[in-house]
C-alpha cells in the first residue's frame, strides 16, 4: 500500500512513522508512508488559506494547493482521498478493514476554520471523523486511522490471527487476556485457561466476549447477527 499525507506540519509524523508497527510495516515492504507539505503546492507565496466569502471568523483552506498536491501524488487511478473532518463518517474497525484493501490512500489534514467546499465536492472520496470532538488539526486523527489500517495489512503483525480477534473485528469486544504468572498477589488466572482443553478455552473466550460486550457496549449486539450458540450463551447471560 502507498499512503500519502498532506499536512501543514509534516514533522508531526516523524516519530509516529518511525516507531513500532509502523516502522516494521515499512521495513517489510507492506506500506510506503510519505508526508507532503501542503505549502509546496500553493500558487501564491505558499499561501494555503484565505478569508471566507461572506465574512465570518477564521480562515479557510484554499482549494488550489490541495488539488495540486493530490493530482501530483496519485500513483493509481481513482485513489481513495480521505478528508479528516469532524463532520465525516465515524471511523470504525469495519472502515479500517475496508481501507486496508486499497492500493493507495491519500489523507488531507486541515487546519483553521475549515475547507473550501469544492475540495469536498470534487476531490474527496471519504470524509472521516474519529469522534464527536474537534482537534486543532487533522494530523492526530490521520495518525490514528493510518495506524489502524496499516496493522491490518498482510504480514505486518507477527501473528496472522491477531487482527481477527481484535475488539470490533468480530462485532464483539475482545475477551479478557491473561499471562504469567498464573497467581499474582493472590489473583489467579481462570482455571479453564490452564486446562489445556482448547474446546473449553474457545467456549470461555466466546462467552466472555459476549459478556463484556453486553456489559460495556450492548449497542453492538444490535448490529451483528449472532450464531445460534452465541445467542444461547447471550440469553443465559441476560438471565
Amino acid at each position: 500500500m502507498n499512503i500519502n499525507v498532506l499536512s501543514l506540519f509534516p514533522p508531526m509524523f516523524e516519530g509516529v512513522f518511525s516507531q513500532s508497527i509502523m516502522k516494521k510495516a515499512q521495513d517489510k515492504g507492506a506500506v510506503k508512508l510519505s508526508v507532503v507539505d501542503i505549502r509546496e503546492f500553493a500558487d501564491n507565496k505558499r499561501q494555503v488559506d484565505d478569508y471566507p466569502f461572506g465574512g465570518g471568523a477564521g480562515m479557510v483552506l484554499k482549494p488550489e494547493p490541495i488539488f495540486n498536491a493530490v493530482e501530483s501524488l496519485a500513483e493509481v487511478k481513482n485513489p481513495r482521498v480521505i478528508l479528516m473532518c469532524p463532520q465525516g463518517e465515524r471511523f470504525t474497525q469495519k472502515k479500517a478493514e475496508e481501507l486496508a484493501k486499497e492500493e493507495e490512500l491519500i489523507f488531507i489534514c486541515g487546519h483553521y476554520e475549515g475547507y473550501d467546499e469544492r475540495i469536498r465536492e470534487h476531490l474527496v472520496t471519504d470524509e472521516i471523523s474519529i469522534g464527536d470532538f474537534v482537534l486543532t488539526g487533522g494530523e492526530l486523527a490521520a495518525m490514528t486511522v493510518i495506524d489502524s489500517v496499516v496493522r491490518l495489512l498482510p504480514g505486518v503483525l507477527g501473528n496472522a490471527d491477531s487482527p481477527v480477534r481484535d475488539s470490533f473485528s468480530t462485532g464483539l469486544l475482545e475477551h479478557p487476556q491473561y499471562t504469567r504468572p498464573a497467581n499474582f498477589r493472590g489473583w489467579t488466572v481462570p482455571e479453564v485457561l490452564t486446562s489445556g482443553n482448547h474446546g473449553k478455552v474457545d467456549h470461555w473466550r466466546e462467552e466472555q466476549a459476549l459478556k463484556r460486550t453486553l456489559e460495556r457496549r450492548p449497542d453492538l449486539l444490535e448490529e451483528i447477527e449472532l450464531t445460534p450458540s452465541q445467542q444461547k450463551i447471550l440469553d443465559g447471560l441476560k438471565k
